[in-house]
């Protein structure tokens, strides 16, 4: 049985560049505040809508709750970028595909009600953590749905060295290597024929993209496994769920682990996940 909420103080973040979500925000504010919670708004988002905002650092502090208002971009970016304050996060679908956003606006002010009164669940979604190194420095970062090693180029293929658990395992030739936790699954790992895993599942998906040789496919291992990447042939690049990215040259070594906690996400009490599954990816119909 999971502690109830005790949510005085929630964060909002907007999808960028959507001003018209100016309506549901304020909608959302309302059902709050009728049960005594401060709503405050990151600067960004704010700005966007013409109000008054608050420093996304600052706001993340001292929220008990934070509430994503767009798609399910906007959510992954957000349990990214506030990952160290380990803050629930509730995702209100302002999109379309909706895999991790599952209030719909129309069900804004009755689930808000419930969540007031415990009628709600917490699922904990395994992050990665990503050090990437040269020798002299370090860059440490999250992934929510995977870390892609991707040519730099449309011209070139990359080598990608896979270590587990220092011990060397592959080399892949051709356009990179998806390096996935079981919620991004059902993302780029898909698109590149890697398998669908139960998002609660504690491993990582090790998919090649477009391989050299047809003898590659998607592994599946473990997340107690650390995972070392190194790109020895030319540069390449390293990219952060598909929303942030960095240079990885051939003196570089890239440290994948499982993240120390997880993304914490307020769902539905009766959201089944093979119901989105099925609804998502139109499965069972003819």
């Amino acid at each position: 049985m999971q502690d109830k909420l005790t949510i005085r103080r929630v964060g909002i973040v907007l999808r960028p560049s959507t001003p018209e979500l100016k309506t549901l925000f304020y909608e959302v504010k309302s059902a709050f505040e009728r049960h005594g919670a401060e709503v405050v708004i990151d600067s960004i988002s704010a700005g966007m809508i013409g109000v008054l905002g608050q420093e996304f650092t600052s706001m993340c502090k001292t929220s008990d709750i934070l509430v994503c208002i767009g798609g399910d971009g906007t959510l992954i970016s957000l349990a990214r970028r506030s990952y160290q304050y380990h803050k629930p996060i509730l995702g209100i679908n302002a999109g379309t595909l909706g895999f991790l956003v599952d209030i719909n606006p129309t069900e804004v002010e009755a689930f808000i009600d419930k969540l007031y009164t415990g009628e709600y669940r917490i699922d904990e979604r395994m992050m990665i953590e990503g050090t990437l190194s040269n020798g002299q420095e370090e860059k440490i970062f999250y992934s929510f749905n995977d870390l892609v090693i991707s040519r730099p180029s449309i011209s070139k293929m990359v080598q990608v060295d896979a270590y587990i658990d220092k011990k060397w395992f592959n080399a892949y030739y051709g356009d990179g290597l998806i390096i996935s936790t079981p919620t991004g699954s059902t993302a780029y790992n898909l698109a590149a024929g890697g398998p669908v895993t139960f998002p609660l599942t504690d491993a990582f998906i090790l998919t090649p993209i477009c391989p050299h040789s047809l003898t590659q496919r998607p592994l599946v291992i473990p997340a107690n496994f650390e995972i070392e990447i190194k790109t020895p042939d030319k540069e390449s690049l390293v990219i952060i769920d598909g929303q942030e990215q960095y240079d990885f040259g051939p003196s570089d070594t890239l440290l994948i682990k499982k993240a120390s906690i997880g993304a914490r996400l307020i769902h539905r009490v009766e959201r089944n996940y093979f119901d989105v599954l099925r609804e998502k990816l139109s499965w069972g119909q003819g």
